[in-house]
């Protein structure tokens, strides 16, 4: 779920749109719930800076708490990325539905849009493996109960891993900065490990001028939101210095300009040594330059 950064992508998502009803104009998805998201943004450009080995690094197979990884994908749209990240991180090929490989990675993917999440579920080629739920994140009471009833399937309180992508402009246009704050915090309470990816500030103005341009009523908080300028650093310093978590890495951007940043829970350190292989990537390109201003 996300809106456009580049202004080339944004006169594509604005021309496609001419196809689709007016009511799936961009402008007219006030929750990021857009029905042919990944034409604009596909996965592939967030996959070409994950490491396919990632899971494994943090959560090696020789580990004496070896064990199934659960995921938590915030914002799934209609599947495609949670899907390409599964075969990603699991190096699955086009095609390839081993069994086996469902014992080692469970997705729990939600988003709030019933619609995205029934076609999610009729396309998903690995439904033993993915389970994708119409949720509203915001709501404390569904929320509680959703994702306890998942986890308490396997014996859990909590998740090894949270996907954040392309999210949290659209919680924080609709919530304001409280509920920005809140819900970073809800995720940091779910999530050992937190994945996300913030879109920067010039996404807010272009979502709220897709609406004006439809003639439909701004978001309620734009104007008021003081968290603003460079939200990466902003989000980062939420994360570390408001919920406890650390900054692990930062990937890279894609090339629609956002960092994928990787977070985990500070109570973790001492049983899970963050791999050198990340930190000295982190150091090499020097990717943790906003977080060190």
């Amino acid at each position: 779920m996300a809106a456009s950064t580049k202004q080339t992508t944004v006169g594509v998502e604005e021309a496609a749109a001419e196809e689709e009803p007016r009511i799936r104009e961009p402008g007219a998805a006030p929750f990021g719930n857009f029905p042919q998201y990944s034409r604009f943004h596909p996965p592939e450009q967030r996959l070409r800076l994950l490491p396919a080995e990632l899971l494994r690094q943090l959560f090696p197979p020789e580990s004496p708490d070896t064990r199934l990884i659960l995921g938590l994908d915030v914002g799934c749209n209609s599947g495609e990325l949670s899907v390409a990240l599964y075969k990603h991180f699991l190096s699955l090929h086009d095609g390839e539905t081993c069994s086996d490989v469902s014992r080692e990675l469970r997705l729990l993917c939600c988003d709030i849009d019933p619609v995205l999440v029934e076609r999610a579920e009729k396309e998903c080629p690995f439904p033993d493996a993915l389970t994708f739920i119409t949720l509203d994140f915001m709501n404390q009471r569904t929320r509680k109960v959703l994702l306890s009833s998942f986890l308490s399937q396997f014996g859990r309180s909590i998740f090894d891993i949270g996907f954040c992508m392309s999210v949290t402009m659209w919680i924080h246009l609709n919530h304001g900065d409280r509920g920005l704050w809140e819900f970073l915090a809800h995720l940091c309470s779910l999530c050992r490990y937190l994945l996300v990816e913030p879109q920067p500030w010039k996404c807010y103005r272009a979502a709220a001028r897709r609406l004006r341009k439809l003639g439909l009523h701004n978001f309620d908080h734009f104007r008021s939101l003081t968290i603003r300028g460079d939200m990466a650093n902003q989000i980062v310093q939420i994360l570390t210095q408001d919920h406890g978590m650390e900054l692990v890495c930062c990937f890279g951007n894609t090339s629609w300009d956002r960092s994928l940043l990787l977070f985990r829970a500070k109570q973790t350190i001492e049983t899970h040594l963050i791999p050198e292989s990340l930190i000295e990537e982190g150091k090499e390109r020097n990717r943790l330059r906003f977080w060190r201003q």
